[in-house]
């Protein structure tokens, strides 16, 4: 016969009910009891048992007298070897402690004095290594006034609560970094002049538009009018099949191009590419609509500006990160005497210009250190060898993969043809003495600045005396014969007529 089942009466009842009949805020909670009988059950303990539970019973023990003075200390951490506990001695309670915690000591003190029921309260007490936060339990300990207060090291726990609010705070900086990042992306996307709208490649529905997206598909009541909506609804029925397609191809390719839609509301015809991200566990797309008149007008800039540089009288270069040459003007094939443009296409920029090893080596350098060169003097040869003095502005372009350089190249030719022999003999500048660097050696440099010097000495001796030449040696520091040679040597004077 199987069990029957007990009455309703007699069934234990189930949670719930419990819960309904005793309320969980209603339920007395545990808390500190102390020994039933403690004179029965603790009659046999002896004070060396007793030293050795206190002892145990925390990392650090005292024992103070009614006037808070240490007359005996136990430590039972080998962690709390290194502090001195012995010197503790026979001193007050509050002498061992850093000065905020003198209150804590004397309110534990009074407390045990009284009776009352003890609570933990956490003290620093001051050594050579630092301070060593101990938590303590003082309790009345006999008839005589005796306080024992057990202590429990707390530098682990102060070490994690330190490492806590470390890493709270690396966490606030990073929030407010992140914070100030977010409003400046979202300023820069919300004032773009470029319909921009992010779409979410799961749902293909939009998440977020700028204003200008906003405006050229006739919405104007803010963001949250197309927010979840599906983007083909803004593309009109005839396209929106290509619209799947190009944003299906754009999460499976790294590069699609532009793809020309009709946009639903006035049928204006549409440049549309997309670019796909990761956000939140999740995959968008950045979707860029180009009006096709915008479009067109950028593409007749782009034109307009490379016939502007394809008839430039200065010769213009672009070469790639090997500093080969990757497009050129008309007058860059001039200056070379290259008949036709794939003669030259390919071909390494150092073959034309600069001076191998010298200061074609010197322009590169400057130009992946800085970015600009200007007016940099050099020469340009063509393709029979002949060297002709040129001036090289140049500029490096961050690109996708390396740096792209554009060189534009001026002939110099003409104006250092009609500058005065004498002003080529003897520069007037130290701008003109460096600028022979790399033309003529170091030797005839210093020799001609050694000439410059003297006559410009000289000369001032002469203008200083009224062009009396013995008190112009005499300033100098010169014999009169000496000036007379040097004045003949800088063509200032005749020799044979001055000895006599």
């Amino acid at each position: 016969m199987l069990p029957t089942a007990p009455p309703p009466a007699l069934r234990a009842p189930s949670a719930i009910a419990f819960a309904s009949l005793h309320p969980v805020d209603s339920l007395p909670l545990p808390g500190p009891s102390p020994f039933h009988n403690p004179q029965e059950s603790l009659r046999g303990l002896d004070g060396g048992a007793t030293a050795r539970i206190l002892a145990a019973s925390g990392d650090v023990t005292l024992v103070l007298d009614r006037a808070g003075i240490i007359r005996d200390v136990a430590v039972g951490s080998a962690d709390l070897g290194q502090t001195p506990f012995n010197e503790w001695l026979n001193r007050r309670w509050a002498e061992t402690v850093a000065p905020d915690s003198q209150a804590k000591v004397a309110e534990m003190l009074h407390d045990a004095s009284l009776g009352e029921q003890p609570r933990w309260r956490q003290v620093n007490h001051d050594s050579a290594a630092g301070q060593v936060p101990i938590r303590y339990l003082a309790m009345e300990a006999g008839r005589d006034g005796h306080v024992v207060a057990v202590g429990r090291d707390m530098r682990a726990a102060a070490a994690l609560q330190h490492r806590l609010l470390q890493a709270q705070q690396s966490m606030e900086r990073d929030y407010i970094r992140l914070r100030q990042a977010e409003s400046r992306y979202r300023l820069l996307f919300d004032v773009s002049s470029e319909p921009v709208i992010i779409v979410d490649t799961a749902t293909r529905r939009i998440s977020n538009a700028n204003p200008a997206a906003l405006a050229l598909v006739g919405h104007a009541e803010g963001e949250s009018a197309l927010a979840g909506q599906p983007f083909t609804g803004l593309i009109a029925p005839a396209d929106r099949d290509a619209a799947l397609a190009m944003m299906g191809a754009v999460a499976t390719a790294e590069q699609v191009d532009p793809v020309p839609l009709a946009l639903a509301h006035d049928g204006r015809e549409c440049l549309v590419s997309a670019t796909l991200f990761r956000q939140d566990r999740g995959a968008h797309l950045l979707v860029r609509l180009l009006a096709a008149d915008r479009s067109q007008t950028a593409e007749t800039d782009d034109r307009r500006l490379v016939e502007v540089v394809e008839r430039m009288p200065d010769a213009f270069v672009m070469a790639d990160g090997n500093l080969a040459i990757l497009a050129k003007n008309m007058a860059f094939l001039d200056l070379t005497h290259q008949p036709r443009r794939e003669d030259v296409r390919g071909a390494p920029l150092s073959r034309y210009l600069g001076r191998p090893g010298i200061d074609f080596n010197l322009l590169v350098s400057q130009l992946r250190e800085h970015g600009l060169v200007r007016n940099f003097a050099t020469v340009l040869r063509d393709r029979s060898g002949v060297e002709e003095d040129v001036e090289v502005s140049a500029v490096a372009v961050p690109g996708p993969g390396d740096l792209s350089f554009g060189f534009s190249i001026r002939p110099v030719a003409r104006r250092l043809a009609a500058e005065p022999e004498a002003a080529r003999a003897i520069p007037r500048s130290v701008e003109q003495l460096t600028e022979l660097v790399g033309r003529v050696s170091l030797k005839e440099i210093v020799r001609e600045s050694t000439d410059l010097i003297e006559r410009l000495c000289i000369e001032a001796a002469l203008t200083f005396t009224a062009n009396n030449r013995a008190s112009a040696a005499e300033i100098l520091g010169l014999s009169r014969q000496s000036l007379y040679s040097k004045l003949h040597r800088h063509g200032m004077g005749n020799l044979a007529t001055e000895v006599d």
